[in-house]
């Protein structure tokens, strides 16, 4: 079967779009891939359609856009998401950083300046840890956000560390975050002010029903028969890590609230725990104040 023939910038988003009909961003992720690809803005490349096209650069378009329509995420195709307002490298080998985290981010931001307005320390004196650091967006984000922070961001995946490596590289913060091949907080012993996690919350049996999730590392992703298996390990360990004042910040699945909270209260009974909603209203973030 002959192929459409994608000679210029013009013809190879039609062809894109036809071929991503079933997706509600197509046009969005046609114009996004092929700027990448191009190398040149998005606005550059709508306003350019006559624009010839290198036949290599057609074929490895043409390959690119039929791994969207079958699912793989934009973000592994292009290489990079956007997190907090910076710009994270990411593959196969790392959760793709998504807003709801960027919550997370915030309060964790929050405490240090409340700890710092309160002179109570400062941040360079505070121990802080991201568990699970993946692609290492929250500790990055915290690091960048304070110049004297530092953060050891562990992970249990050298394929995730070396995403982060470069990650921290980027945002010219390797001398304040410690990138730590770990699982959970058992090669640490604390007293830790400040312990950041989205770990894997997604119930064993439901993985299945999220094709959207099939590209993404299970290891990210797998929270066990309930889906609670990664946060209680954590909790339980965070017992004795934990110091005077310091603060745990766990990213959960909007239907844990109750669940999680309850947890929480039966290890932390003398502890402030709260349930943080998401944009959206859902349970998202578990805040835990020792």
């Amino acid at each position: 079967m002959n192929q459409v023939a994608l000679g210029t910038v013009g013809q190879a988003l039609e062809w894109a779009r036809d071929e991503l009909r079933s997706s509600a961003a197509g046009s969005l992720e046609a114009q996004v891939i092929l700027s990448h690809l191009l190398g040149q803005s998005r606005p550059w490349v709508l306003a350019h359609p006559e624009v010839e096209l290198a036949a290599s650069l057609a074929d490895t378009y043409r390959r690119q856009i039929r791994s969207c329509a079958a699912g793989l995420p934009l973000a592994y195709l292009t290489g990079h998401q956007e997190f907090f307002g910076l710009e994270f490298e990411v593959s196969p080998a790392v959760l793709i950083p998504r807003p709801e985290t960027e919550l997370l981010v915030e309060r964790a931001q929050a405490w240090i300046e409340g700890e710092v307005r309160a002179q109570r320390r400062s941040p360079s004196q505070l121990q802080v840890v991201d568990v699970g650091t993946g692609s290492g967006c929250i500790a990055v984000s915290l690091a960048a956000g304070r110049k004297t922070l530092k953060v050891v961001a562990g992970d249990l995946s050298r394929e995730a560390l070396q995403v982060a490596g470069r990650n921290v590289l980027r945002h010219h913060v390797a001398d304040r975050v410690a990138l730590v091949q770990m699982d959970l907080l058992t090669c640490l012993r604390g007293p830790l002010d400040l312990v950041c996690a989205n770990l894997p919350y997604i119930p064993s049996g439901e993985l299945a029903a999220w094709p959207a999730l099939q590209f993404e590392p299970r290891l990210a992703l797998d929270g066990g028969e309930d889906g609670l298996r990664p946060t209680t390990r954590l909790l339980g360990q965070a017992l004795t890590r934990l110091g005077p004042g310091s603060l745990a910040l766990l990213e959960i699945e909007a239907s844990q609230g109750r669940a999680v909270e309850s947890l929480a209260r039966s290890l932390f009974p003398s502890a402030r725990i709260k349930i943080l909603p998401d944009l959206a209203g859902h349970a998202r973030l578990l805040e835990i104040g020792a």
